[in-house]
């Protein structure tokens, strides 16, 4: 099994640093060859206009979208913001995922914050995962076949939005995993890959 991350923008090393550190066979990818050899793929967070601009750029969007219809993908953050079919502004989206998605919905990175969230399909599901949103996007919207996997408390301030979903083979966070010491998101994409 081999998973690669997607290379163009953002913060892709720390994904390989995770992968690497669960032992799993990883790759940075910039270009659409680079795919054919995958049976994963991390899309980081960073800029989303700009990892869509890239993508445009080398080719990337249509082997994107063929990937994402066969196998696994994952996106974080940016990545989230990449796989929607909406942004609610005119950016390169692969439209794998039916979600609609807010960019910067808790404001600039001054706003960055970390919290506490049950997540029942990780491992341990008891124990909270510690989530870091940095200029973080919120999922508005879920389309059918989208399975919620994780919302904020519900509190004054964020009443049950959503930050984590699935739709079959396609996951996307609007945190950043890859940042904390906790790797059971890793671990769940790795299963999702495995099939």
């Amino acid at each position: 099994m081999k998973i690669g991350v997607l290379a163009l923008q953002g913060d892709f090393a720390e994904h390989i640093t995770v992968l690497r550190h669960l032992e799993v066979d990883t790759t940075e990818v910039r270009l659409p060859s680079q795919l054919d050899e995958l049976h994963g793929l991390i899309i980081p967070g960073g800029e989303s206009t700009t990892i869509g601009k890239l993508a445009t750029t080398f080719g990337m969007i249509e082997p994107l979208r063929r990937f994402g219809h066969d196998r696994p993908i994952w996106g974080t953050c940016a990545g989230a913001i990449f796989l929607s079919g909406d942004a609610h502004r005119q950016q390169p989206l692969l439209d794998l995922l039916d979600i609609t998605i807010e960019r910067n919905a808790f404001g600039r990175q001054v706003n960055s914050f970390e919290i506490d969230l049950i997540i029942p399909a990780l491992e341990d599901p008891e124990r909270p995962f510690r989530a870091l949103f940095i200029r973080a996007p919120l999922i508005e919207r879920v389309g059918r076949g989208v399975e919620v996997l994780a919302h904020l408390p519900e509190d004054k301030e964020r009443t049950g939005r959503v930050v984590a979903a699935q739709q079959g083979h396609i996951l996307a966070t609007s945190f950043h995993p890859e940042l904390t010491e906790d790797n059971r998101f890793h671990r769940y994409f790795i299963n999702l890959v495995k099939g």
